[in-house]
This record gives structure tokens, sequence and C-alpha cells, in this order.
């Protein structure tokens, strides 16, 4: 069991004030039996109020307005969260029961979303790698580490390599980028191999080991285990994601988990600054920074800045 202090601010800010500004967050975390969220106080710029709804994956999202004219948007998140242990599958199920129940999920509603795969470049890479590996022979558990170690040993953790438009196309080929890419990576192999992968946001929070992406908004995912459920994986550290993960929100990919996004009126030029501070303690002491994130934000329409594209230069940190 650990707690932690989670800080979150995001700030935009104009050349000129827009107007209509139309938002929808999902910085709330997640609560249930793996994740207790004692308090979490949201403030946004003209103490502007927040409406919530929970969204077809049982996420907590808000929305909010700020019609009147402004300059800046500044949107700060106050959590202080309790995580705990988690008990790892004893895989002592026959590995062909295991599959025999996967294959039972295919045309289960609740697992659809979470198997759909596209082809990409390296799709027929990655068949020789599962059929090399010979992973239907192992339980979906030990075959799910197998891929995330793949990738963890193949493709280097290179910040600035890749950006908000790179395809998996191009992380396959370049074998390099950051959390964001590496999930996407990891849910279309697991997909491919048959097992429900849903992906992940949220933050990775200090420990004694060095982790990468700690102390910042974080991706991964999680894998659905026969008779276990769903189990967190985090292929940027090659390890199950435990007490140090905080989870935002689930999905089938990142557009379903983006922190924030909007739209607003007005030709402007535009800039976003992100922090977050994690620490174990409530004054902050010796906490871990993601360092100030400054962004240039297109504005080419004058009506629509896709605030989604920009959140997502964050995940390449």
């Amino acid at each position: 069991m650990a707690t932690f202090y989670i800080k979150h601010i995001t700030k935009y800010t104009y050349s000129k004030d827009v107007i209509d500004g139309a938002t929808l967050i999902r910085l709330h975390p997640i609560n249930d039996e793996f994740q207790k969220v004692n308090s979490h106080f949201l403030t946004i710029t003209n103490n502007t109020f927040v409406e919530t709804f929970t969204d077809f994956y049982n996420n907590r999202v808000g929305t909010f307005m700020i019609t009147e004219p402004h300059s800046e948007l500044v949107i700060e998140s106050d959590v202080e969260v309790i995580t705990f242990d988690r008990i790892f599958p004893d895989d002592s199920v026959d590995t062909p029961s295991q599959w025999l129940a996967l294959k039972k999920l295919k045309q289960d509603i609740n697992f659809i979303d979470f198997l759909q795969h596209r082809p990409f470049s390296g799709s027929q890479d990655v068949l020789k790698l599962i059929e090399y590996k010979n992973l239907k022979s192992k339980s979906p558990y030990k075959a799910v580490l197998e891929l995330c170690e793949y990738i963890y040993q193949n493709f280097k953790y290179h910040k600035g390599i890749t950006n908000v438009d790179s395809s998996i196309e191009e992380v396959w080929k370049l074998k390099a980028g950051v959390c964001q890419d590496f999930t996407v990576l990891l849910l279309q192999m697991v997909r491919m191999l048959g097992i429900p992968a849903r992906y992940v946001s949220g933050y990775i929070c200090p420990n004694d080991a060095i982790t990468r992406g700690e102390g910042a908004t974080h991706a991964w995912i999680e894998a659905y285990i026969p008779f276990y459920g769903w189990l967190g994986i985090d292929p940027t550290n090659n390890a199950i994601a435990n007490e140090n993960h905080v989870r935002l929100a689930i999905g089938r990919n990142y557009n379903d988990c983006s922190p924030v996004k909007g739209v607003f009126k007005g030709k402007v030029e535009a800039e976003l600054h992100v922090k977050v501070h994690v620490s174990t303690s409530k004054n902050m002491v010796n906490s871990t920074t993601q360092t100030d994130n400054f962004i240039p934000l297109e504005t080419d329409n004058s009506f629509q800045q896709n605030l989604e594209r920009i959140q997502q230069q964050q995940m390449q940190q």
C-alpha cells in the first residue's frame, strides 16, 4: 500500500482573448478496489464549474465551458490517492482451457472493442515472432510478459525521436520511442495474439528503483488474463503495473483516455505549459517533477483547436 500526492497543472496561454471555450477532461483518478481516491480538487480559470459523467468505459469525465473572453486557461488537479498491492495471476489453470476461455470472448460485447487491431507494416513480423516464440503453447499470462519483454529489449527509450503524428509503422521501423509508442505497439501485438488489451493513462510514481517516465503522465496496457481479470503491463519499464502506477482512464486507445481536449473560438497564437508533481509527502517534499513543457499550438483553424493532439505531446516525456 502506498499514498501519493499528485499535482497536475495544465496552462494554455493565448496571444489575445478567445471565447466560447468548451473542454473535456479525464483527470479524475479511477476509484476501485486497487486504488482509493482520498481527495481530489480541481481548480480552473474563473472558478469554472465542472459537470461530470461516466463514459462507456466507466471513466469519470469532466466538462466545462468558459464563454467569456479569456487569454489563458489553467487547469490544476490536486489528488491524494492510496494504491494497493495486487496479487499476480497464479497461472494454475491448464493452458488449453485458458486459450479456450479467450476464444469465447470474441463475441462478448464487453471485450470486442479490446480485441480489434489493424494490419500495419510490421504485422507479418509480429506473426512470425508469435510463431517463433511459440506463444500459443504458453499461457496467456506468460505470452503477454514475453511480448512486453520483447519491446523492452528491442526498442530504445528515446525522447524526441517520435512525435504525436508518428504512426505505429514508424515506431516499428525506428525501434525507438516513449511510453505512448510502446503502449500502442504492445496493444497491437497482444490483440493479434487474441488477448483483449486496453489502453491506460495515468502517472507512474516514485519508488526506490529508477523507472522511466517517473513523476509524469504515463501510459501502459491492461491485458485480460483468463480466470484472473485485467492485469496492468508496462512495456516502458518491462514490469507489471503495481502500487506505483496511478490510473486516470482506460479505453481502446489514447483517444479514449486523453487528459484534456476541447475547442475555442479565436484566431490566436497559443502556448501550452504542463507540470506534474508527484510525492509521498503532502507538502510535496522530495517530489518528482516533470519538466515544465512549453509547446506552441497550431492555430490554423480559428474555431477548433485540437487540444487532444497537444496532450499527446505530453506523453512524449
